[in-house]
């Protein structure tokens, strides 16, 4: 039995997609804690991304029996920003305007735990390149995508509008849409969830 300990729709079209059967469980954790500290403590942005996964694989693996797959994904803007999902349309704008014509990194990692312990872990980098973009395109973006953007850390869905917003990506798009599939396909097959 596999749990993914998130309500991301990003992630589950993506297990569903590679032929995973889950169920999706809302983890509980209050992000916004473990981010405070993690930055009071200088951490740098792959070990945010870790721990936030991490404790939501936990949290949930304490409660569920079996495999329970937790992810997160941080933003870091070219001046070493962590960018958070926009809470509103202006928020959104604001950071599309803010990563407009630089290179961001997505850090991305996945935990699983069993019996409410991690027993693997995956941790990996992207590079995108977002296009100078004009007033009206980015109106038009946001009307377009409508409260979707407010799902994304970043503002967008790269699997769909989104890919219009850059230039160059480097990485492995399932890690730019929040996990790292093939990593977590191999694990789930050596643990024989998955056929060889």
């Amino acid at each position: 039995m596999i749990t993914l300990a998130s309500t991301s729709a990003a992630r589950a079209a993506m297990l569903e997609a590679a032929g995973v059967t889950f169920t999706a469980v809302a983890s509980g954790v209050d992000e916004e804690v473990v981010k405070l500290g993690m930055a009071a403590a200088k951490a740098p942005p792959d070990d945010v991304a870790d721990a936030l996964a991490e404790i939501k694989a936990v949290t949930v693996s304490r409660r569920l029996p079996g495999l329970v797959l937790g992810a997160d994904q941080v933003l870091v803007t070219a001046d070493g920003t962590l960018l958070d999902k926009p809470t509103d349309r202006a928020v959104a704008e604001a950071q599309l305007r803010q990563l407009a014509g630089t290179e961001h990194r997505l850090e991305t990692a996945a935990v699983i735990a069993e019996d409410g312990r991690p027993v693997w872990r995956a941790n990996e980098s992207a590079k995108l390149t977002m296009r100078a973009l004009s007033d009206a395109f980015v109106a038009d973006y946001l009307d377009r995508e409508g409260e979707a953007v407010l799902a994304c850390v970043g503002c967008y869905r790269i699997e769909g509008l989104g890919a219009q917003l850059f230039t160059r990506v480097e990485g492995d798009p399932f890690v730019i849409q929040g996990l790292p599939l093939l990593e977590v396909l191999d694990y789930l097959r050596v643990r024989g969830e998955l056929a060889g």
